[in-house]
């Protein structure tokens, strides 16, 4: 996938995941049966295009981290394909109130060491979130306590109300044994999840191996294999290699141009749109930057549907918003993207006053490829906006998102993006902290959705606030994210997920 992520410092967040759903019971515990078990492929190698960061939950903040993450732990609750949160360690969560959700675990299950699962190892999970040097500390704040109502059942009790934390728990929150310290967690991690630690090559490779004794959960999977490898390997050309000698059984992160030679040498591509957007964000606290019509000159002046299917997939789409399709909470499938009418642009920059040239920054990480820079940059010179490309390293990129002498225009993309919540409230709300944008109306739907702990209502709410900010347009709403991969015939049980998660299960 050609894109950057923002990575947010201590008092922000990363991602935004998850949809809040009312807990009911759950009986969809997916038994592997021994013919299940036996159908297992003995090993399974998994070309990744680097390192995890961390196999810390609370300092995971990367595909690459939560694909070894998501494998080795389970935590209370997943994020189901329909973005829907679902019990996972817990037979059911449900929410209370406004500020209390309560969870009860599914009884018999284990850690890899084959201690038992309680109450106590999410209370643990908590703790380690809390009292780190996580990102996320800031946002699991909000929990006033943990109060263990028996062995299996918990109450979470939170100091304000908060609709989101569901679907920030299903990220970062995993349940940790007895004994558990910031060494173990972080070098020698023992989880409750489909695999278990084996060892780690710091810039090589990691190996997992699968736990014979897990519990398989229809919203997460069964396991493929008993061995699996997960490589670092940086160049793209050397993953597609690799897929073809039979040296690896999925590659992921295949980009465009590499598609045809995965194919022709044997291998099967997966297209898998996940649950993410890309998006050119617009300061407006500096002119002509606040003028709507400015904004919308920017949206009109792009033909992103051309654009995104040249350089990120031909499963990608303009956006009429943040949101990317149904998946995402307040999706819209009846609110229309911009049109490309470079006219219409022409015309609006006229109106704003500055149809005589317009002269901009864009930024940009250094992961983005020159050529769709330049596309973009192409294109509205036609309509008279004439953008420097500043490409910046990943540090300097999200260091400078509030500063209001860094450039005004910023390429990223967000995933996932179940829940819009921390996306929202961080960057386009006018308290957040890393907004350039203030539009009261919007910072007040921001904050009614935030504490609406009615799932279809926070969806209205959102749905309502997509279609201001689409005509106020505090961003160029470019395209879904495509992840693409190539996967050898024996590993075709193999499923990808709309979290961008490589995880060894169908």
């Amino acid at each position: 996938m050609n894109s950057n992520q923002i990575v947010l410092n201590r008092r922000a967040l990363l991602i935004a995941s998850g949809a809040l759903a009312f807990a009911r019971p759950w009986s969809a515990v997916v038994a592997q049966t021994p013919e299940a078990a036996s159908a297992l492929l003995e090993t399974l190698t998994i070309d990744m295009p680097g390192d995890p960061d961390s196999i810390d939950p609370a300092i995971a903040y990367s595909s690459r981290d939560w694909s070894i993450v998501h494998a080795i732990y389970d935590g209370l609750v997943a994020i189901g394909e329909d973005g829907t949160i679902q019990p996972l360690a817990a037979e059911t969560f449900q929410t209370v109130d406004d500020v209390t959700f309560e969870a009860t675990l599914r009884p018999g299950l284990t850690f890899h060491d084959g201690s038992p699962v309680t109450s106590d190892a999410a209370i643990r999970g908590v703790d380690h979130l809390q009292g780190g040097e996580s990102l996320v500390t800031d946002l699991f704040g909000v929990i006033d306590r943990v109060e263990r109502i028996d062995d299996l059942s918990l109450r979470i009790v939170c100091s304000e109300p908060a609709a989101w934390l569901p679907a920030q728990l299903a990220v970062w929150h995993m349940l940790l044994p007895e004994g558990a310290d910031a060494d173990s967690i972080a070098n020698k991690p023992v989880g409750n999840g489909p695999y278990r630690f084996v060892s780690w090559e710091k810039g090589s490779s990691l190996e997992l191996a699968w736990f014979a004794d897990y519990q398989p959960v229809a919203v997460k999977g069964l396991p493929i294999a008993e061995s699996v490898t997960y490589r670092s390997v940086p160049e793209a050309s050397t993953r597609v290699a690799d897929l073809i000698s039979g040296a690896t059984q999925i590659a992921a992160y295949i980009p465009v141009d590499q598609l045809d030679a995965a194919k022709s040498g044997g291998a099967e591509v997966v297209l898998s749109p996940i649950v993410g957007s890309g998006w050119i964000r617009i300061a407006t606290d500096t002119p002509p930057f606040d003028d709507v019509r400015v904004r919308q000159a920017l949206n009109y002046g792009l033909d992103v549907d051309a654009i995104a299917q040249v350089f990120i997939s031909e499963e990608a789409h303009r956006l009429a918003s943040l949101h990317p399709d149904v998946r995402s909470m307040g999706f819209d499938p009846d609110l229309a993207p911009y049109a490309y009418d470079p006219d219409k642009a022409k015309e609006l920059l006229d109106e704003a006053g500055v149809g005589d040239g317009l002269d901009v920054v864009l930024e940009m990480t250094t992961s983005v490829p020159q050529a769709l820079a330049e596309a973009i940059t192409a294109q509205w010179a036609e309509i008279g906006v004439h953008a420097e490309i500043k490409a910046s390293e990943y540090a300097d990129f999200n260091a400078n998102w509030a500063d209001a002498s860094a450039p005004p225009l910023k390429q990223a993309t967000w995933s996932p993006l179940y829940d819009p919540h921390t996306l929202l409230d961080l960057v386009f709300s006018g308290t957040g902290y890393l907004s350039r944008y203030d539009n009261p109306e919007v910072t007040v739907m921001i904050a009614e959705a935030a504490v609406e702990p009615d799932q279809e209502k926070r969806a209205d709410i959102y749905r309502k606030l997509a279609g201001v900010m689409h005509d106020d347009a505090p961003a160029v709403f470019l395209w879904n994210l495509v992840d693409s991969y190539g996967v050898q015939p024996e590993a075709s049980a193999w499923q990808p997920r709309g979290d961008e998660y490589v995880l060894p299960l169908t």
